[in-house]
């Protein structure tokens, strides 16, 4: 049956979704079936809250925008750590990185864990087709056995990968390296082609054929969106309202305090970057967000042309954060708000907390729970995450304490352990301590320039973070 002659999916009227509310309310045993709701999970990689709806005006994303309106836009949402396949593993199992013990992008989840079910795997096995677009697992393992990108057959009915099938004129176009090039990733291009030259336009493509073609069968449609990550790549027209002598560079204060010897991987040297250097990778990154809010953009449209939005759960989110020059650092990997925070916006159909935004500290780990809470699917394990019901039914707290956890591991030191309150970061380097304390206040310290660890006045707020980081973190001592 072909997208064009299949008939529309249902649309229930107000009394139905009266009635189907009452039952999920009364609990997801109650929900036959066919009255389960599907879910779109939009994965974006390595973006950080550099979107309009999140205050960055110089930024144009007004599709992400628009359904930021509709749902709830999670203000303080935070990765368990700040890399792509650790963070993945994570929110997709509903564990924490130490649980797994997964903390690099080279070990694939089933190898190290094959016996976890994961959240789409949770879906399928309870009755849901469950699609995979793109880069929602960091690394899989192939029919052989052998680690692949992307991959999990447990997880998926159907997948697609478009990465590496982008046609010839896609790769061409006006870019360059920055520095002197021996940093191999931090490149740009403004490619040739449009949208469907790049693998986030066939990923988007491929989606919209799904969701036009959407049966009675509730669905579980996964989409990972590779950019804004490295190379910075994106159709030309996404560059142009970009102009280069309008991108602002960050301003580290006059009085900052010392960085920890371990608050910045050393792996690269980005003090071979000049201005202009510095300019076109922010551009670069901006286009690319741009551009992934186009494909995003797509999809929403197409919800509206099917009515699936009273049917659909639909999250729109990033996998950690990233930094663009601040504390002059232009990647991810650390435990700084820019490297932990993340945008997370969710759609639940009949939720009383729709069209508002929460201040309150999530997790990306509550994703789990929150999803399978409202579509009546059993856990399947013990998550170490939470249910997100409450705030989007319009609670302005979560039931629990309000601390978001991240870790990331530092050579020479091992590990370092951040928790994140609504006023406080409190990172430890190391499992006794031994590599030092960041303390950092908030909102009076967005970007964490201030290490208030060795003020006396902070000393009681020191001991109560202290406790809270070891509930969070069992083997910190």
């Amino acid at each position: 049956m072909t997208p064009e002659t299949s008939p529309p999916r249902r649309h229930r009227s107000g009394w139905a979704r009266f009635v189907l509310l009452t039952l999920f309310l009364l609990g997801p045993s109650l929900c036959a079936a066919g009255d389960r709701l599907n879910v779109l999970m939009i994965v974006i990689d390595d973006l950080r809250p550099e979107l309009h709806t999140y205050g960055i005006d110089a930024v144009s994303t007004p599709n992400i925008d628009a359904f930021a309106r509709r749902g709830v836009r999670f203000n303080n949402a935070y990765c368990q750590y700040p890399v792509c396949n650790p963070s993945r593993s994570s929110f997709l199992t509903g564990k924490r990185p130490d649980e797994l013990g997964i903390y690099n992008n080279e070990t694939p989840l089933r190898q190290a864990h094959p016996e976890l079910v994961t959240l789409p795997q949770a879906f399928r096995r309870a009755g849901y087709h469950t699609t995979g677009l793109g880069k929602l697992f960091h690394k899989g393992l192939d029919e052989k056995g052998k680690p692949t990108l992307f991959r999990d057959d447990a997880s998926f009915d159907h997948a697609y990968r478009a990465l590496g099938k982008s046609p010839a004129i896609g790769r061409e176009g006006e870019g360059r390296f920055a520095g002197d090039g021996s940093i191999p990733w931090c490149r740009w291009i403004a490619a040739e082609g449009g949208d469907e030259a790049q693998p986030d336009g066939m990923l988007a493509s491929e989606a919209l054929r799904l969701l036009e073609s959407a049966g009675e069968e509730p669905f579980f449609l996964g989409v990972g969106f590779h950019k804004p990550h490295d190379p910075f790549i994106a159709p030309r027209e996404y560059f142009e309202p970009y102009k280069i002598g309008e991108i602002a560079l960050p301003q580290a204060p006059s009085d900052r305090t010392p960085l920890s010897r371990y608050a910045l991987p050393r792996s690269y040297d980005f003090s071979i970057f000049t201005d202009r250097d510095r300019r076109e990778i922010k551009r670069a990154y901006q286009a690319c967000v741009t551009f992934v809010d186009a494909q995003v953009g797509k999809l929403l449209d197409c919800l509206d042309r099917r009515r699936l939005w009273d049917d659909t759960i639909v999250i729109v989110m990033g996998d950690h954060g990233y930094h663009l020059g601040e504390h002059g650092w232009w990647n991810k990997v650390t435990v700084f708000e820019l490297g932990a925070r993340t945008p997370m916006i969710a759609w639940v159909p009949g939720a009383g907390g729709m069209g508002k935004d929460s201040d309150a500290v999530v997790e990306l780990l509550d994703l789990y729970p929150t999803l399978i809470d409202y579509c009546g699917v059993e856990a399947p394990h013990r998550l170490s995450g939470k249910s997100l019901r409450p705030l989007l039914e319009g609670a302005d707290t979560g039931a629990g304490p309000q601390a978001a956890y991240t870790q990331v591991t530092r050579g020479g030191i091992g590990m370092g352990f951040s928790v994140r309150t609504e006023r406080y970061r409190f990172t430890q380097w190391g499992r006794a301590g031994e590599g030092g304390f960041e303390l950092y206040e908030h909102p009076a310290d967005p970007d964490e320039y201030h290490n208030l660890a060795d003020d006396p006045a902070y000393a009681r707020q020191i001991e109560e973070l202290t406790t809270l980081l070891r509930a969070g973190f069992p083997s910190v001592n």
